[in-house]
């Protein structure tokens, strides 16, 4: 339906006894049309979604829309979007769910990535870290209450005249994915393709760390410009999502320094296990991050496609099915601004918008993705099937089989030399386990900074000593205190704030050179589990030594 046909149908009407007069058509999408409308009783204008699919038929969707927005106006904070009233009506003959927002003047977020595109080709660093920062506040606060959004992009975030930002649409694609299940198949996939975490494209259940993929995506966006997987059908994208590596950052923006580069490997790993624990601790890194920038005007790489703004919109389709061929690579369609409703953004300034579109709503059940590995385990592996290896050259010409074999040789060369040097200089020269505090021998060092492509530590990746001997508090049981976040700090730091505390750990290496030697990969218990202070577990580390896997 076009955006005059939607305005003609309901401009003029009234909600909820004449409550609610809708005004303006704000925007238009697929499934959800926005108005700007006066509230009669409280004198004020709000922002009113009403849903025109065949959902709003169903009863049992209907349902559970209601009890999705019910539980969407408990967020309370400066960066959520409040929502005021929901209810149902009679729109067009049709029995319409509406909720009924907060009313912000001001415009999306891919909006204003698109002005800064056209000034700079990308958002400056520090802006983009900064209104990432904002969006991660805004989900620490609903993963507090178990509220998963599901659907974070530009075209869901807000920025209002004063900055602020605001995040939209929580509890909404939840509520859709029940109702398209029911209407359509098992296992439909309801999202914005280009923002799914592998998780969601694979038709699984998520937590709140599918969240901070999604963000790690918009980050991706913000400081480049341009989405990372990009393709010309929503299978293929999602595909990638589960398949494909993304490049770092800063092979398209030049300016960009190592530290976002690691920032969204991490929020982008095809294993939630290996993203970030939560909201909070990706929060506190994005403010580092750019605390510890230098002001620089982005560097965009030329010839690089630019394809920024809000994305298309949410989109129904069938998840990842690994077992056949993957569809067509990323083939980049040509780019036209949307709004973010998922219509094509018209040539004049957009008015003011009230809401965007999907969000999402769910309580991660007690089998989530791994809760709590025991001790001395390191995370399962996500089980993503590899890409179907192929035996003929894309032109159907020579068979690709002396390649193969010729690269297995040279590698097989590679680690031979590897294992020799390290025989050589004496392997590793101590452990300072259980609190020993030893350090690595001179002899390991040698052979570490001989290795091709050895990164060494990072030594401003700190903890405090009090987060180990002043733990947070559990919100559960007001005997325990919550395990710290250790992730991706500096060994030496992470060794004092444990003897200070006298807690027990082991530690075991693992080779990368992302992050550099010395960091801490993984810990296990994970940050945030409850224990008790009087009877601390002994808890097991995974450290980088800093060389290539």
């Amino acid at each position: 339906m076009s955006q005059d046909g939607a305005q003609g149908r309901y401009a003029g009407r009234a909600l909820a006894g004449g409550r609610y007069q809708l005004r303006d058509l704000l925007g238009e999408g697929g499934m959800a049309s926005v108005h700007l409308a006066y509230d009669a009783v409280l004198d004020r204008q709000v922002a009113v979604k009403t849903l025109h699919t065949e959902l709003g038929r169903e009863q049992a969707f209907r349902e559970r829309f209601r009890r999705e927005a019910q539980a969407v106006a408990k967020l309370t904070h400066t960066n959520i979007v409040s929502v005021f009233d929901t209810g149902e009506d009679d729109l067009g003959g049709a029995t319409m769910p509406y909720i009924v927002m907060e009313y912000v003047e001001g415009r999306p977020l891919g909006s204003v990535l698109d002005e800064d595109v056209r000034r700079h080709g990308a958002m400056p660093a520090d802006k983009a870290l900064k209104i990432t920062a904002d969006v991660l506040a805004a989900l620490e606060i609903s993963h507090e209450m178990g509220l998963v959004h599901r659907d974070i992009k530009p075209g869901n975030v807000m920025m209002t005249k004063r900055g602020v930002v605001k995040v939209m649409d929580f509890g909404i694609a939840r509520a859709m994915q029940s109702g398209v299940t029911s209407m359509t198949q098992t296992g439909m996939v309801v999202g914005t393709p280009q923002y799914l975490s592998p998780e969601q494209a694979l038709g699984r259940g998520v937590d709140a760390r599918s969240d901070l993929y999604s963000v790690g995506i918009m980050l991706f966006q913000l400081v480049t410009g341009r989405l990372p997987f990009d393709a010309d059908s929503p299978l293929a994208i999602a595909y990638a999502h589960v398949q494909e590596e993304p490049v770092a950052p800063s092979s398209v923006n030049r300016s960009l320094p190592p530290a976002v580069d690691a920032l969204v490997a991490r929020a982008l790993k095809k294993n939630p296990n290996e993203r970030f624990p939560s909201a909070e601790s990706m929060r506190d890194e994005c403010l580092r991050v750019a605390a510890s920038l230098q002001p620089a005007a982005p560097n965009i790489v030329p010839g690089t496609p630019t394809p920024s703004g809000a994305g298309v919109g949410s989109a129904v389709f069938p998840p990842v099915d690994q077992t056949v061929p993957a569809p067509p690579g990323n083939v980049q369609t040509p780019y036209q601004p949307m709004n973010p409703y998922g219509t094509p953004a018209p040539s004049t300034p957009a008015p003011a918008y009230g809401y965007p579109q999907q969000g999402a709503y769910q309580t991660p059940g007690p089998g989530s993705y791994a809760p709590h590995q025991q001790a001395g385990s390191t995370p399962p592996p996500y089980n993503l099937t590899p890409q179907p290896v192929t035996t003929a050259s894309p032109a159907g010409g020579k068979s690709n089989k002396p390649v193969v074999i010729g690269s297995i040789v040279v590698s097989l060369v590679a680690v031979g030399g590897l294992i020799a040097a390290l025989m050589l200089n004496g392997g590793d020269g101590g452990d300072d386990n259980a609190g020993g505090g030893g350090s690595t021998s001179a002899g390991a060092s040698t052979s570490a900074s001989a290795v091709s492509g050895h990164r060494g530590p990072d030594l401003d990746r700190t903890i405090d000593k009090t987060e180990c001997t002043e733990p947070q508090e559990s919100y559960n049981d007001p005997d325990k205190v919550k395990m710290p976040d250790f992730g991706f700090k500096n060994w030496t730091s992470v060794l004092a704030c444990l003897q200070a505390a006298g807690w027990n750990y082991d530690k075991h290496p693992v080779d990368e050179n992302t992050y550099g030697e010395d960091t801490v990969m993984r810990q296990s218990p994970q940050a945030g589990t409850d224990f008790d202070p009087d009877n601390p577990p002994e808890i097991q580390f995974d450290i980088s030594t800093g060389d290539p896997a």
